[in-house]
């Protein structure tokens, strides 16, 4: 390292993420012309002085520094954000507001896990979601708007409003009914893998069927494929085998009954399988 006053380069560090905006520590180590470990470790000291901020989403595996007033620049690294991250990311920008009990639930999980952008809060034991820029004046105004329309007399009312549209509006339950089922079935997933001390890293794929999950058990990454059934078989083994082969991770499997013994004697007999092969 340069033989510099250690707070003159923190000033030097200070000033180049107020000049670029929320930083990666490699490029502040490039604007410095310090190592990325000496980089890093300044970064960590001025965090520790509360004199920068730090992300909670990574790039890589590295968060991102920025300076107090400029959390509004975090969304122009929104495009690191993983799949379902990015998705409840765009739908809360854009809505401003949701509400967690109408979500999807591999929306619900995202939203949970982007901290940046997501400001959860309470209203009437109900949790919300407010998109992190939005201004706490603007959704009281949305509120007051809603309230208002809600007041109005019954010619007033839209056709919708009206229940003309009945049949709309059933679908509508079944598909909240649907919604909790699967809501249901997540939770219990979820709560399997908190007592097991595994970590959901990311939601590959959901339906009311089958969850598929990036998890971390033991420090290894692996896809965990979830059934909503009490019986799986070769087919969901060869599926599971073949996602996980793409991804080049090891996998493991859920469902909510015992294997049959049809299939554990699969499994042993593949165990001990040397090859197959073709008599010419």
């Amino acid at each position: 390292m340069p033989n510099q006053d250690t707070s003159e380069i923190k000033q030097r560090i200070i000033s180049i993420i107020k000049q670029r905006g929320p930083s990666l520590p490699v490029h502040v180590a490039k604007e410095t012309n310090l190592s990325i470990l000496f980089t890093s470790a300044f970064l960590s000291e001025l965090f520790s002085e509360k004199k920068i901020k730090m992300s909670n989403m990574k790039v890589g595996s590295s968060p991102i520094y920025f300076i107090p007033g400029q959390e509004f620049m975090l969304q122009n690294f929104s495009q690191y954000l993983k799949s379902k991250e990015r998705d409840a990311f765009l739908l809360l920008k854009e809505k401003k507001i949701l509400k967690d009990s109408e979500q999807d639930p591999a929306i619900r999980v995202a939203l949970r896990v982007i901290k940046d952008f997501a400001i959860p809060f309470k209203k009437n034991d109900e949790i919300f979601w407010r998109y992190f820029t939005a201004p706490e004046t603007e959704i009281k105004i949305k509120e007051e708007v809603k309230k208002e329309i809600e007041k109005k007399p019954e010619q007033e009312k839209k056709p919708e409003e009206l229940g003309i549209f009945e049949k709309t509006k059933k679908k509508h339950i079944k598909k909240r009914t649907s919604k909790k089922k699967d809501d249901k079935f997540f939770n219990k997933v979820k709560e399997f893998l908190s007592g097991k001390n595994i970590e959901i890293l990311d939601i590959e794929s959901f339906s009311k069927n089958e969850l598929i999950l990036r998890i971390r058990e033991e420090s290894k990454n692996k896809l965990l494929f979830a059934h909503n059934k009490k019986r799986i078989n070769e087919k969901d083994l060869i599926k599971a085998n073949k996602k996980a082969m793409e991804l080049n991770l090891q996998y493991a499997i859920l469902s909510l009954g015992e294997p049959t013994k049809k299939l554990d004697e699969f499994i042993e007999a593949i165990k001990n399988l040397s090859k197959i092969e073709k008599i010419e």
